[in-house]
């Protein structure tokens, strides 16, 4: 068979590979978009004349809607929509919040800007989802965990070229237009990643279309809808693991919205140099989180590593509090850390709730993610005006201390209780057989 016949060729390993290439596009311009604030915090303050805690507003109006899609998202694109569909119908509502994203800027109303962060926050957290199922429709029992991995990576990668280049464009703007008029031409430079999203899902539907045609597939099926009273019967250990991840989160993203212009207030650095060590955490997200997802495949002990995560993300944070140390330091720790927390603990999940309850137990535990995100994000903010990044650092500190607290408690309630949150790989096998 040749190389074109392959390639066009829906059961070859080469389709494939074009499908998944197409499927990390998806996300790659949602990520390039999400931190496109982030990396524009100090022109985006300047340019119209806000403060910080009206900055990170735009990181919560883009929460507030997920605290509700995150339980409609996979709904429409299971029963109302469809796979297609509804990865364009997302993708399109981030390419127009977006635009009224630079909308704002260009007009000079910062309300406008608010309201298209509210429209992309719309769009963004269900195409993830359509993102998952994808992937589960073209490699399900083939390198699954391998291409879920390589997904997360591309995804990332968007995040950490919006804080290296971004700077650069609103640079290269400035020269020709006063700074609003550059902050929104930037702005509309970023959205032409979402459009190139955009078009990744139009072709993709394409090709799915002919695979399901020709292959006789079918899309995955959802096994279990969401019923939020599935939720009262849910165990500790699973309200335990959710406070962990919404206390230990709560330390990340929030603080990647503010990184540079902290690393710019407090250590002068160059806005390039503090783009670039504030999203030093994705960079080693992308690297790192596929090796250490295997690592804790093979090892098991999941509450070790998480205890070992929400170690050197406090460690992190006490140290840019308290000292002046070089801040690749303890950017590079608090990369690992959350990488570890990612691998870690979403699969533990499944062990402490009935596979037909999975569904409800992910949609609550990022609904809580998204209000803490969003009601978090509006703190820092108020925090900064008030008292400084110092009093921020601080309050960084007690939320991951929470989660270090919780992930001890759980360790030993799980030694009590004899449960299977922190045995070896081979020990839950055993175990599983045993049950058997």
């Amino acid at each position: 068979m040749s190389l074109y016949e392959e390639l066009i060729n829906p059961g070859s390993a080469l389709h494939r590979y074009l499908a998944l290439a197409l499927i990390c596009l998806l996300g790659f311009g949602n990520n390039f978009c999400y931190d496109a604030p982030g990396a524009l915090e100090a022109q985006i303050e300047d340019a119209m004349s806000i403060g910080t805690s009206q900055f990170t507003s735009l990181y919560a109006l883009y929460s507030w809607p997920n605290v509700i899609m995150c339980f409609f998202g996979g709904l429409l694109i299971d029963r109302v929509l469809g796979i297609r569909l509804g990865s364009i119908l997302f993708l399109t509502l981030l390419v127009i919040g977006q635009a009224f994203f630079a909308l704002g800027a260009f007009v000079g109303e910062f309300w406008i800007m608010q309201v298209g962060r509210f429209i992309y926050g719309l769009g963004g957290e269900s195409l993830a989802v359509a993102q998952s199922t994808y992937v589960v429709a073209w490699f399900k029992g083939r390198e699954l965990n391998a291409v879920f991995g390589f997904q997360m990576t591309v995804s990332r990668v968007g995040s950490t070229l919006a804080f290296n280049t971004l700077h650069l464009v609103f640079n290269s703007n400035k020269a020709l237009y006063p700074p609003r008029i550059a902050l929104g031409y930037t702005l509309l430079i970023a959205g032409l990643t979402c459009v190139l999203s955009l078009n990744a899902a139009l072709i993709l539907s394409v090709l799915d279309k002919r695979a399901e045609r020709m292959l006789g597939r079918e899309m995955p099926q959802p096994e279990e809808a969401i019923r939020l009273k599935d939720a009262t019967n849910f165990k500790s250990e699973f309200w335990m693991l959710t406070l962990i991840c919404v206390s230990f989160y709560l330390t990340i993203f929030p603080f990647v919205a503010i990184g540079s212009k902290f690393f710019q207030t407090k250590w002068n650095y160059p806005q390039s140099e503090a783009d670039a060590i504030d999203s030093v955490i994705y960079m080693i997200s992308a690297v790192s989180s596929p090796l250490i997802g295997f690592v804790v495949d093979k090892v098991g002990r999941n509450l070790i590593f998480l205890l070992v995560s929400c170690i050197l993300v406090l460690g992190s944070h006490m140290l840019m509090a308290v000292t002046f140390i070089n801040q690749w330091i303890p950017m590079i720790a608090l990369g690992i850390g959350y990488s570890i927390m990612s691998s870690s603990l979403w699969p533990l999940v499944t062990l402490v709730v009935p596979q037909q309850q999975l569904g409800t137990a992910y949609g609550v535990m990022q609904a809580i993610q998204n209000l803490g995100l969003a009601l978090t994000a509006n703190l820092t903010g108020i925090l900064i005006d008030w008292k400084g990044y110092i009093f921020v650092e601080m309050f960084f500190v007690l939320w991951v201390s929470i989660a270090l607290i919780c992930t001890l408690l759980l360790i030993v309630q799980d030694h009590r209780r004899k449960g299977c949150l922190n045995l070896t790989t081979a020990q839950r096998r055993m175990r599983e057989l045993h049950d058997d």
